[in-house]
């Protein structure tokens, strides 16, 4: 029963996080760059700091659990900043391939990368069994399987409209980006792996990766910042933050995105916390994560038409992946 619970958990974090891109329609008026900083003050700050609490008892303090392992502390804070550059082309992926098909390659990515580089630069090399490796290549066949269903539509549908489901659609492009994005994200679970000691005593299994969770956003957070600002300068889009009228309606939909977000790895780290009987499952949660990202990133492209238009045959290779990753999710436990 705790297997079938931790994955239902998981699960609603994939489904919240592939949600989290929905609300950032909403926003009105701002640039990207404007934006995509303010909803990660509530996705990669405030909410991850809220999560973490949750992970410190009676008497104890966050400040004294990181200043107690300042090795792992650091470490994990170092490769938040460089999943922090995933997250900037993760964003930029969606811009040029839409929810469906950007999520698919850059989470693809980052699924497969973070499930096996975690263990290996934390010395945990024998954690990755024969059951795991095959998990990871069934989700890189479905994953790929979807970029097939990709690359058909973008071959198919002429430009109008390609622009239509997504304004600044650029297939190439978006592909070099996503990939890179993929690569970059896979050391937010490199990040995890290292802050694996920074759990407090009495603390609750279900929120003992929180306090890392945080440390590694907060790393993210940096790197996005920097980069935003920049940005903010260099557009001169400044301006967007003195749009008072937009405040209401543009906090409110960020701190949403925000939300759903981080749920992801809320989800992760109480669905995880049911899975302490199952140690393969346990090493296979990242990939079951980003697998079940990509399966509900596409459920909500066709929601939003990306996949208008294409062909029945297209229709049935992105229903194929889907399928795939499904069953990526549990088929290491039955190996």
């Amino acid at each position: 029963m705790n297997l079938v619970i931790g994955l239902i958990i998981i699960g609603l974090g994939a489904f919240c996080q592939s949600s989290s891109y929905v609300p950032i329609n909403k926003i009105k008026s701002w640039s990207w760059e404007s934006y995509w900083i303010v909803q990660g003050v509530f996705a990669w700050l405030l909410f991850p700091l809220l999560g973490a609490l949750l992970a410190v008892p009676a008497g104890e303090s966050l400040a004294g659990l990181f200043a107690s392992n300042p090795k792992a502390s650091l470490m994990t804070i170092f490769f938040g900043a460089l999943w922090g550059v995933g997250g900037l082309t993760f964003g930029l992926s969606m811009r040029y391939l839409g929810v469906a098909l950007g999520q698919s390659i850059a989470l693809g990515t980052c699924s497969a990368l973070g499930a096996i580089l975690g263990p290996v630069f934390t010395g945990h090399a024998a954690d990755i069994t024969s059951a795991i490796i095959i998990g990871v290549v069934v989700t890189l066949l479905g994953i790929a399987i979807i970029g097939i269903a990709g690359a058909m539509k973008a071959a198919a549908l002429p430009e109008e409209e390609k622009k239509k489901a997504v304004k600044d659609f650029n297939f190439g492009k978006g592909i070099f980006v996503a990939l890179l994005a993929g690569f970059m994200s896979a050391c937010f679970n490199i990040g995890l792996s290292f802050g694996a000691p920074l759990t407090l005593e009495g603390t609750k299994p279900i929120f003992a990766t929180l306090p890392a969770t945080l440390l590694v956003t907060l790393g993210g957070f940096v790197t996005n910042a920097c980069y935003c600002f920049y940005q903010n300068t260099k557009n001169k889009t400044w301006g967007d933050y003195r749009q008072k009228s937009l405040w209401g309606n543009n906090i409110l939909f960020c701190a949403l995105a925000g939300l759903l977000w981080y749920s992801q790895f809320f989800g992760l780290s109480l669905g995880k916390g049911f899975l302490t009987d199952y140690p393969v499952l346990i090493t296979f949660s990242w990939c079951i994560l980003m697998s079940l990202n990509v399966v509900f990133s596409n459920v909500w492209g066709i929601i939003l038409k990306e996949w208008k238009g294409v062909s029945r045959k297209t229709a049935a290779v992105l229903v194929t992946g889907i399928i795939v990753l499904i069953i990526s999710t549990f088929l290491p436990q039955l190996i």
